[in-house]
């Protein structure tokens, strides 16, 4: 149906300024250009989505937290393109939507101006975008790229932008259709309305139903195969202190990939004398995979009865651990500890999942919180029972997801009464409550990557370059570490990042390991530091989401407060544990 155009006003065009088919017959003669053709590119393109794509475009080139391979930043590019020329085409739509007057013929020095500024804007972002990364890179002590590091962003976002545009235009020839169909019904503008409506929430409905639940069922397909394989050179226990070896009440294979890991790797004995002296004793380690048993409860039990079965409870220092999505502890924290009190230690664990951790932080909130807070319950329960004076000390700790089960635990009311000795929580997601309640209320003259919380005396936090002395006061009896690096975008991404800079980018508040070129746009920093998310974990110890041996151990130190601790026994550890991180 043809809908006749009111005197004076344009027919509808679609994305690429083309007036439809069905209204060209009614419509005024004018020029037939609002676009741009691209040289040997055969779409015609919307004039407002090519400016602020390319400006997206530049924008998407300046660093972010963490260093990009080339393949890294061309998908991100191109995505980024392809945002900035969505939303110049919808905010174009909307404008002749709402019939907004618009002049027909824009001054030239208003174009020409535009024109300049984009292009010399893209062309700077390109010409600089090497020596950013570059910049990034030597902040973490890692190799520079060569220039063909642009050629290679090139290529792939261009790869990227063309398959997101052939995938735009096939949901706008579906919006046009469905708008057309529904024109034979109502009136235009409002079949236009119930066409995106429709599209919105079909597309709605197969992203969060059929996508969301068919990614994470077939990663959990996936990475539950990978669960029963054994890495290479990991090997059962023969030591009755361990779970999975002779005695032990928890099978071997079903302990999971990175639980046998965990079992069976470690320091030994000997290895714990060259550093520590003849006094020492195998640690303790214990461990409950999925398969272990059915449930979270039985789980629980079975780690407390193979706590009792290696006498755990005789031990100095009682840790339980909250794992990583896949039952994964963080060897750095582990050893050192060990270490540190010369094996007179037990370390417990218990998987909740089979997936990564980035995955993990989108689907096993929920996992995380009922493990910990069912493991801490019955071990807790057990240790509060036995004589104050011949029970160990009892800590927590959690790296990324981990850190949320720990959270849960702090904030539940089992330990007001009997309170345990401290927790260690490296990498607190942006998910944690506790620590954004603690950001958030922190002094507002320390900076968000040495906050001070209250006084200090109980809860404290340690970066890359600062310690546990801040504040000068003194720590309380139970202590509350963070470790969190300033360029860790799996703590300090935020989707406010949207519309507002945060505050460790401002003036003053900017870490020293976040680059001084990273700066703020709408919609293009929270992107990035989303693509972060996923590599976090992929860059040198001491930095992103890889905590180094020496950072866990300073924590442990400042925690656990050993009597025979010295600073050369820090560089003894140091030294067995990662001989290049010496001072």
């Amino acid at each position: 149906m043809t809908t006749p155009v009111p005197p004076g006003e344009e027919p509808a065009a679609d994305e690429s300024g083309t007036v439809a088919a069905s209204d060209a017959a009614d419509a005024p003669a004018r020029p037939q250009s609002r676009g741009v053709t691209l040289p040997h590119f055969p779409w015609r393109l919307s004039t407002p989505g090519v400016a602020v794509a390319a400006l997206f475009f530049a924008y998407s080139l300046y660093p972010s937290l963490l260093p990009r391979s080339g393949p890294v930043q061309g998908v991100l590019s191109g995505i980024t393109l392809m945002i900035g020329y969505a939303l110049g085409v919808a905010a174009a739509w909307l404008w002749r939507y709402l019939q907004i007057p618009r002049r027909r013929r824009p001054e030239l020095v208003t174009w020409i101006v535009v024109t300049l500024f984009l292009i010399g804007t893209t062309v700077a972002a390109i010409w600089r975008q090497v020596g950013w990364q570059n910049d990034v890179r030597a902040l973490f002590d890692m190799d520079p790229v060569s220039p063909w590091h642009w050629v290679i962003t090139a290529a792939v976002a261009a790869g990227v932008a063309a398959a997101l545009l052939l995938l735009g235009r096939a949901v706008g020839w579906l919006l046009r259709l469905l708008a057309r169909w529904l024109n034979k019904i109502m009136p235009p503008r409002l079949a236009m309305v119930g066409g995106i409506a429709v599209i919105v929430v079909a597309t709605s409905t197969v992203v969060s139903g059929v996508l969301v639940d068919g990614f994470f069922a077939g990663a959990n397909a996936i990475f539950s195969a990978n669960d029963t394989t054994t890495e290479p050179g990991v090997t059962r226990p023969d030591s009755t202190l361990r779970s999975g070896g002779p005695e032990s009440l928890a099978d071997w294979d079903d302990l999971g990939r990175t639980g046998r890991r965990f079992v069976a790797q470690g320091p030994t004995t000997a290895e714990l004398a060259e550093v520590r002296g003849p006094e020492v004793v195998e640690p303790i380690r214990v461990y409950a995979g999925l398969k272990s048993a059915g449930t979270v409860e039985a789980r629980a039990r079975l780690v407390l009865d193979e706590l009792r079965r290696t006498g755990a409870f005789d031990r100095s220092v009682l840790v339980v651990a909250t794992t990583t999505g896949t039952g994964f502890l963080d060897a750095p924290a582990i050893d050192s500890l060990e270490y540190l009190h010369g094996g007179d230690t037990a370390v417990v664990g218990v998987q909740y999942s089979y997936l990564p951790s980035w995955i993990s932080l989108l689907a096993d909130q929920e996992a995380v919180q009922e493990t910990s807070q069912a493991v801490f319950s019955a071990i807790h329960t057990y240790w509060s029972d036995l004589p104050a004076d011949q029970r160990p000390e009892l800590y927590l700790y959690g790296l990324s997801l981990g850190s949320y089960g720990v959270e849960s635990v702090l904030n539940s009311i089992e330990i007001v009464n009997s309170p345990i000795d401290g927790a260690l929580m490296s990498g607190p997601p942006f998910v944690n409550p506790l620590h954004s309640r603690l950001m958030d209320e922190r002094d507002p003259q320390s900076p968000p990557f040495q906050p001070v919380v209250g006084d200090g005396a109980t809860v404290r936090f340690r970066n890359l370059d600062t310690g546990f002395d801040t504040p000068d006061g003194p720590w309380g009896p139970t202590r509350i570490a963070y470790l969190q690096h300033n360029s860790d975008a799996i703590t300090f991404f935020s989707p406010n990042l949207a519309f507002a800079s945060p505050d460790w980018l401002q003036d003053g508040s900017r870490a020293p390991d976040v680059s001084e070129k990273m700066v703020w746009r709408p919609v293009i920093t929270m992107w990035q530091v989303a693509a972060d998310l996923v590599a976090a974990g992929d860059v040198p110890r001491g930095h992103g989401h890889n905590y180094s041996a020496r950072e866990n151990l300073d924590a442990w130190v400042a925690i656990t407060r050993p009597e025979d601790w010295t600073p050369e026994l820090t560089e003894r550890i140091v030294a067995a544990l990662d001989p290049s991180d010496r001072d």
